[in-house]
């Protein structure tokens, strides 16, 4: 009899990483072909929705950058922590965190025009996502809690934080009982980046953050750490470079990321605070994180491609009707079909022969 075994590559093949997110991606549009055949629906016509339609008119590709900006800041924020295997699943509740604390200031100076009113947002947004984050870094270095659940549970604490203000001191009082706050005036709001869209200039924002996490990992020397202690941490701990120091950057980074995400969320499409101020770009920046190979060029190129499918499941599900929930099972599957296939880079599959016995 023979039976499998999973064994080291001894060797990796370069160019099997850069195919990796292509794999992922047409597998998972096959896989999309199957299930909206099983639904009853034409694949190519849910496809064509799905890819091309958001890229026809001026409406779809301003709200593919709307979408790419909080996706694209989150999960560069987050690779920085991955590549070091910092694994933080909490940028969700960082956004929701950072929103909170940018909205703070809006409708503290609701009247005022200060020109200094939204850079003081982004300084307060970013604040709330670290020190959110920094719950989970202190837990780890402190008490060795696992990082993946303590940043998984606190985004569901900050959901309910956001709902007791929204229904209580950050109400609305002359907002007919409805669980939002003041409508926030225009010096609170991000510029409008397209003329006729709702993209805003938060996507600068994401676009400089891509190019100073570039300069971070290639050229500097906590980048360099970072990336030590997640290839060979023996290795680093052997240097000298601090386990904690890796947890608390790669946290701390990765929250100030989501919290200026959901400063642009509140201070561009919403311009108020809600109850739902994310439709879930903190799980789904995870998922252009890896997309991307954390890497920051390849971070925007995913990014771009997971606003299109955010973009397109919109369109879809009106033009096409298909179900609610096809934007996520797609997400859920580039992930999947990605880490499945990343693990034939590093590992091969081998059959192994066993003598009979008697």
């Amino acid at each position: 009899m023979s039976r499998l075994r999973v064994e080291p590559r001894v060797t990796e093949s370069v160019i099997a990483q850069y195919l990796v997110p292509v794999v992922a991606i047409v597998l998972t549009l096959l896989s999309g072909t199957v299930l909206f055949t099983f639904l009853g629906k034409s694949p190519s016509a849910v496809l064509y929705t799905f890819l091309i339609e958001p890229l026809t008119s001026r409406f779809g590709i301003g709200e593919v950058l709307l979408k790419m900006a909080p996706l694209l800041l989150i999960a560069q924020g987050l690779a920085i922590g991955f590549r070091a295997r910092v694994w933080n699943i909490g940028a969700e509740g960082q956004l929701i965190i950072g929103g909170i604390f940018a909205s703070v200031i809006a409708i503290h100076y609701n009247e005022s025009e200060s020109t200094l009113i939204l850079p003081a947002m982004v300084f307060a947004g970013m604040l709330g996502g670290i020190l959110w984050a920094s719950i989970a870094a202190f837990l780890r270095v402190r008490f060795n809690a696992n990082e993946i659940l303590v940043t998984f549970m606190l985004s569901s604490v900050a959901l309910q934080i956001l709902y007791y203000l929204v229904t209580g001191p950050l109400r609305d009082p002359d907002g007919f009982n409805f669980p939002q706050s003041v409508v926030f005036a225009d010096s609170a709001l991000f510029g409008v980046l397209i003329e006729g869209t709702r993209a805003n200039t938060s996507l600068l924002i994401g676009l400089t953050l891509s190019v100073l996490a570039y300069v971070f990992i290639r050229h500097s020397l906590p980048g360099f750490k970072l990336s030590v202690s997640g290839a060979a941490p023996r290795a680093a701990r052997y240097a000298g470079f601090a386990e904690s120091q890796a947890i608390w950057l790669g946290l701390i980074i990765g929250g100030a990321a989501a919290g200026l995400a959901g400063v642009g969320e509140v201070a561009g499409p919403i311009g108020q605070l809600q109850r739902t101020i994310s439709p879930g770009y903190g799980f789904a920046g995870i998922i252009v994180a890896f997309l991307g190979g954390l890497h920051p060029i390849g971070i925007c190129l995913a990014a771009f491609f997971m606003a299109i499918l955010y973009v397109g499941g919109d369109m879809a599900l009106i033009s096409v009707g298909i179900p609610n929930a096809a934007t996520t099972i797609f997400q859920g599957m580039l992930l999947i079909f990605y880490l499945a296939s990343y693990l034939f880079v590093h590992y091969r599959i081998s059959f192994q022969g066993r003598a009979a016995t008697t």
